[in-house]
């Protein structure tokens, strides 16, 4: 018994050695005038995220069939905005960022059909975004009313 309990306790030591020594956390030395950067957003990045936010809750208001409100004027802001690439403005977003507003207004100019105007809006935004910048095309799918 008493080896048992003598083999025992070396193991218990031995084990609570090796949990010290993994728990070491070694850093490495910050580089000498290194800063921390916070993302910033680029003004057509935040457009984006703003209007997929309206979106969501104008295919809230359209599928409870509650007033839809009016066209939100800030989204002409799509023709102007500072993209984060500035090469990204080339004729072909140009015709897409016209396409996407068409539809956009569509959707209060045709109420009665506001929600197949809504899936057309979503599926200009899929059209460019499929062919520039697809990272947001699955969040963009959730969009579509079923």
């Amino acid at each position: 018994m008493k080896k048992f309990l003598g083999f025992a306790l070396i193991v218990l030591i031995w084990g609570c050695k090796d949990k010290a020594e993994d728990q070491k956390v070694t850093t490495a030395p910050a580089k000498e005038g290194a800063r921390f950067q916070m993302y910033e957003m680029s003004e057509m990045a935040s457009l984006m995220e703003q209007m997929f936010a309206y979106n969501t809750q104008l295919k809230e208001r359209i599928v409870n069939k509650e007033p839809l409100g009016e066209y939100p004027v800030a989204f002409d802001k799509l023709h102007t905005a500072v993209l984060t690439e500035a090469s990204d403005r080339d004729a072909f977003f140009n015709e897409e960022a016209v396409k996407f507003i068409a539809a956009q207004k569509m959707i209060y100019s045709d109420s009665l059909n506001a929600e197949s105007r809504f899936n057309e809006m979503v599926g200009q935004c899929l059209e460019c975004h499929s062919k520039k910048c697809g990272g947001p095309v699955p969040r963009i799918k959730k969009l579509l009313i079923p």
